[in-house]
């Protein structure tokens, strides 16, 4: 009997991937162990350290988040699989796997004079995440793996995004070597944007 959804295990073994991306973006959200609290005040002051770190873990939950939403609502658009499709999906999860490491450097160094660099990789990150997007579309319309027109036309909706995407945050990650701090806020701003887009989607 041939399975019902072919795509079942690329699927879950996917979910799997990102609720472990999901739980480690937690890790490095804690008070460190230099850190001297004798009062009521100094508590209050540390968690005030860790402000920027919160930050980043709460952009990078949403970033994952609407990934897995996105890459839920591509998989039901394909009824079959190649190689070229699943080693481009796992393309997608490295990078997704990759976000806690730049969200750990993103909230240490945000607000200190070296923050260039950690928005730097932090964007880059997410134009690479975007070329994974890039891979898993095309390799699904160039071995015809839709169910249909309405799920070409939607997918090729998909590849105008990611290289949308991969265009916008490669130009943010060069600017950020200026500007590290208003380019945080306009990625911050770029995936609200995204969110509201992903709303407004009708998915499977």
């Amino acid at each position: 009997m041939a399975e019902a959804n072919p795509n079942s295990r690329l699927e879950a073994f996917s979910d799997g991937v990102f609720a472990i991306a999901l739980t480690l973006l937690i890790i490095d959200v804690k008070l460190p162990a230099t850190e001297s609290i004798r009062s009521t005040s100094d508590f209050w002051r540390a968690l005030q350290h860790i402000t920027p770190s919160i930050f980043a873990f709460i952009l990078s939950f949403g970033i994952i988040l609407i990934t897995w939403v996105n890459h839920h609502a591509a998989l039901k658009l394909v009824n079959k699989s190649t190689a070229s499709f699943i080693y481009a999906n796992g393309f997608l999860l490295l990078t997704v796997v990759f976000t806690p490491f730049p969200t750990s450097l993103l909230g240490e160094f945000l607000l200190t004079d070296y923050a260039a660099p950690a928005v730097v990789l932090y964007d880059s990150v997410i134009a690479l995440q975007a070329v994974g997007w890039i891979l898993l579309t095309r390799a699904a319309l160039t071995n015809q793996l839709t169910k249909d027109e309405a799920s070409t036309v939607t997918m090729r909706e998909s590849l105008r995004s990611g290289y949308f995407a991969f265009w916008l945050y490669s130009l943010l990650a060069i600017i950020a070597l200026w500007f590290p701090l208003a380019i945080a806020i306009i990625t911050t701003l770029s995936w609200i944007i995204w969110l509201v887009i992903s709303l407004r989607r009708k998915h499977a």
